[in-house]
């Protein structure tokens, strides 16, 4: 009885390895590629049989399954570790399984062994074997089903109720699972994770390094149980690749995040769906769906169409740079024999459109250009925000997108460093000018002791000595902050300061007196212009007395005195 039940064990393990071996396909024959093909042959393959096989596109009978097919062998031939597993084990667990090796090799052969009481063992060897332990480094893969008490359990992790599923039907009415497939014909794994190479776009950063950042993102939304999302993946990859440096790709699972989906508007429907974050329609960016074919070709047409376009074409036979108004940034202007804007320029224009002005020209004669002192093209040249000139570049020469958008973005942050320094140093100028005391002229006498200033303080000198000494007393006493603080308790508005000479301005004075004072080489004295009254400091001009003269003419307590008429300088 034990034999004939050994026996119909080893009739039920032949034909549960022949229907295996026939269940499973070889992956690499699947997509068409060689064994040895790199990830890229193999994603170009399975992008044209996924559009050949896609059931959109292709109604007729089995399609749908031998997309299921395609998708699956991608699935685990674009994955290195499963790979790995497959070409080792022929499963892409690294479970030991029939089509170990090769698959192309047909010499390994079956055998059973006693597996001890109530037990039988079922061994397959590929390639030959020195004994049933498949010790002497040949593979050997074995297993067993157990007696009456036994839980039935194979060492592939399969129940022996499992061969009779494959046989006659299963009575819960799941189909048989082995090597990735179900009985179905779909993958017992189902739709892979998103791809490594696309990032996986939650709210958090969605907000933190999408939105307002300058860079065009591709952004796949889906959940886990729609078909073809490889595909989709695949496609993105191309695109991405094709546009590194100008593109960014993202996926957004909105089977773990249906909330974030929803309030973008982005939830998936029947497939898959792709939006691009664009800074075409405004300043800032925005989500536009694509609805056009899932090819490469189509897909990048559209994305260009949506990179950034924050440079301004202009004509440079009427451009003044300067004259336009760009607030304290730095211009920089792209000349290049395009008749649009090149991709690369569009890119950076995103990127540095809050710290630069953009614009670009068509050239078609180099001529036209070496009043800039460009001598060859693609050329960018730069104004600092003081409107000095420079060139960043001439001849540029372009390797690819993304080292071209690098090599530039370094070009453009040396030059925003370059016209920080110059702006600081243009505002120290402006602030070191802006502290001298002026000398009064017919110009500026409005601005200085024009009816709109309270208290106008005149040091009138007559040699360059005591110009010199006026200058530094008034220097010292206007930047004075108790003088200050004084100012501000007693007057609303700021006390001016200027200088006069005396030898050449005496129509000054002598509007003041009729003396006009003309025995002082030095003289300081108070103006108050809307009033037409002036008082003098009377004894020697020193720092301290001046001080103490301005100070009591801000608190009133110093008598004025009536102009004679109205004073002036030519």
């Amino acid at each position: 009885m034990k034999r004939r039940l050994d026996l119909w064990m080893i009739i039920v393990g032949l034909l549960f390895l022949l229907t295996v071996e026939s269940k499973m396909p070889d992956l690499y024959k699947v997509l068409g590629v060689d064994r040895n093909a790199s990830q890229r042959e193999i994603q170009k393959a399975f992008h044209k049989l996924s559009l050949q096989y896609h059931p959109d596109k292709n109604k007729n009978k089995g399609a749908q399954e031998k997309f299921a097919e395609i998708n699956n062998a991608y699935d685990i031939l674009s994955d290195e570790q499963k790979r790995k597993n497959y070409d080792l084990y022929g499963d892409e667990k690294g479970n030991p399984g029939f089509n170990a090796g090769d698959p192309g090799d047909h010499g390994g052969y079956s055998y059973f062994t006693s597996g001890g009481p109530g037990q039988s063992g079922f061994s397959f060897k590929p390639g030959g074997w020195k004994n049933a332990g498949g010790q002497g480094g040949s593979k050997s893969f074995s297993f067993s089903f157990g007696g009456p008490s036994s839980s039935r359990q194979s060492s592939f992790g399969f129940g022996v109720d499992d061969i009779f599923s494959n046989f006659f039907g299963s009575d819960g009415g799941e189909g048989n699972h082995f090597g990735g497939f179900s009985s179905s014909g779909k993958s017992q794994y189902g739709s892979r994770g998103s791809s490594k190479s696309i990032l996986a776009v939650n709210s958090q950063l969605y907000r933190k390094e999408i939105v307002d950042k300058g860079i065009t993102w591709l952004l796949l939304s889906h959940v886990s149980n729609l078909q073809g999302i490889q595909h989709y993946e695949s496609v993105i990859e191309e695109v991405a690749s094709s546009l590194q440096g100008a593109l960014k790709v993202g996926s957004i699972n909105c089977e773990s995040d249906a909330s974030f989906c929803k309030e973008l508007g982005v939830y998936p429907r029947r497939a898959p769906r792709v939006f691009v974050y664009s800074y075409k329609l405004s300043e800032s960016g925005s989500l536009v769906e694509y609805t056009g074919d899932l090819d490469l070709k189509s897909m990048k047409s559209f994305v260009i169409d949506y990179l950034p376009r924050f440079s301004k074409r202009v004509n440079l036979g009427y451009l003044d740079v300067n004259s336009e108004n760009a607030g304290n940034l730095p211009k920089v202007m792209l000349l290049s024999t395009k008749k649009d804007t090149p991709v690369i320029w569009r890119a950076l224009s995103g990127l540095y459109r809050k710290r630069f002005v953009f614009y670009d020209a068509e050239v078609h004669d180099i001529s036209s250009v070496k009043k800039l002192g460009v001598d060859a093209l693609p050329a960018i040249v730069g104004w600092l925000s003081n409107g000095e000139k420079h060139i960043l570049k001439s001849g540029i020469s372009v390797k690819d997108l993304k080292s071209a958008i690098q090599e530039l973005s370094g070009l453009l942050d040396n030059f925003e460093k370059k016209s920080k320094k110059a702006a600081a140093a243009k505002k120290e100028h402006t602030e070191s000018w802006d502290k001298q005391v002026k000398l009064l002229t017919g110009s500026n006498f409005d601005d200085i002791c024009g009816e709109k200033i309270p208290v106008c303080i005149v040091g009138a000198f007559r040699s360059s000595k005591a110009k010199d000494k006026l200058e530094k007393i008034l220097q010292s006493v206007s930047q004075k902050s108790l003088l200050r603080r004084s100012m501000v308790s007693t007057s609303r508005d700021s006390v001016s300061y200027a200088l006069l000479d005396a030898a050449k301005q005496q129509q000054f004075l002598n509007a003041l007196d009729k003396s006009g004072f003309k025995p002082s080489d030095k003289l300081l004295l108070a103006y108050k212009p809307k009033r037409g009254t002036y008082a003098v400091l009377q004894g020697e001009v020193t720092e301290e007395e001046a001080e103490r003269f301005i100070s009591s003419v801000l608190n009133g307590d110093v008598q004025f005195a009536k102009t004679r008429q109205k004073p002036s300088v030519k």
